[in-house]
């Protein structure tokens, strides 16, 4: 009897090769017929329901395998290979929670390297595809506008919650971020404010209120040269905002810190230590020692932009 079944899945997978499907599922159900308890023959049999798109068939077909293979006491891998297919199909069908879960209890039969690559994809692209879904201009505006009322009511952890929820809805709005660093500095939070600024600043470069909440945390942190930086950046948007001339003005008089020691604390950043250790930052920072014009062509690349004015904020360099 197994060695006929044998006999009939070569034919089977001959058939399959051809793609000829119906003789392959012939083939493969007399195997079945003649030796029910081998899951290769049902899983083949799944192959074939796979490439014709018959994808529930394949999966049903899958199930009976792994259902079989645990009967028998498999070998782990075959029933992972029939788990793994389960979880091809569901992808076909873009199910995408299902294929997940099956990927899952594919790889703790048998850790495949192909299908950790497969679900480590799906994964990716399915907390990407729930993000975008949850994504919503409209109830993100409805939950600043209960943020704003909370925070004017001096609730900063409610007025934080609809700030967290109105991000999540619409990440790409800067003015999110700078409400949400309004809310940290209330709580004491100033490197958390510092950051939402900083954020808030890449997603609109000219949105003057980040640069003024963000010199406004850096001076109660005492870090004044920072915070003068901050506030030139925004004058230099708007050269007539009283809020960026009073904070330049505070920062200049309340700047005690000695310039070495700012040196000093800048130096134990960890970007500025990585930025300092490229090789091709240090020759291009000693191309500008020789000659300060070569900064201009530098200046043309924006992630070498965005180094040089991390350490001109740490006050490493100079630029004008």
């Amino acid at each position: 009897m197994a060695e006929a079944a044998l006999q009939e899945k070569n034919l089977g997978n001959e058939a399959y090769k051809r793609k000829d499907f119906p003789t392959a599922h012939r083939h493969y159900d007399k195997a079945i017929e003649l030796d029910p308890n081998n899951i290769t023959y049902y899983s083949n049999k799944a192959a074939v329901f796979f490439e014709e798109t018959k994808y529930e068939d394949c999966i049903k077909t899958c199930e009976k395998a792994v259902e079989v293979g645990r009967e028998q006491r498999a070998d782990y891998s075959l029933i992972a290979k029939a788990m793994a297919r389960i979880a091809n199909s569901y992808v076909k069908l873009e199910n995408y929670k299902d294929a997940l879960h099956w990927y899952e209890k594919s790889l703790s039969e048998h850790r495949d390297p192909e299908v950790v690559k497969k679900y480590k994809q799906l994964e990716k692209e399915f907390k990407e595809r729930e993000r975008l879904s949850y994504i919503n201009p409209e109830i993100s505006e409805q939950e600043k506008t209960l943020g704003n009322e909370s925070f004017k009511k001096g609730d900063y952890p409610n007025a934080m919650k609809h700030y967290n929820e109105a991000i999540k809805r619409n990440p790409d709005n800067a003015v999110l971020y700078s409400n949400r660093a309004a809310c940290y500095t209330k709580l004491m939070e100033f490197q958390r404010a510092i950051d939402d600024c900083d954020t808030s600043i890449k997603k609109d470069p000219k949105f003057i209120k980040a640069y003024i909440r963000k010199g406004a945390a850096l001076q109660a942190i005492r870090e004044f040269t920072r915070a003068q930086r901050a506030y030139e950046e925004a004058l230099a948007i708007d050269s007539n905002n009283q809020e960026a001339r009073d904070g330049l003005m505070l920062c200049m008089s309340s700047n005690d810190e000695n310039p070495e020691k700012a040196r000093e604390r800048a130096l134990q950043d960890p970007e500025v230590q990585e930025i300092l250790r490229d090789p091709s930052m240090r020759v291009m920072l000693e191309q500008m020692s020789q000659d300060p014009g070569a900064v201009r062509e530098h200046l043309q690349n924006p992630e070498i932009l965005r180094k040089l004015m991390k350490l001109r904020d740490a006050g490493i360099v100079q630029m004008r």
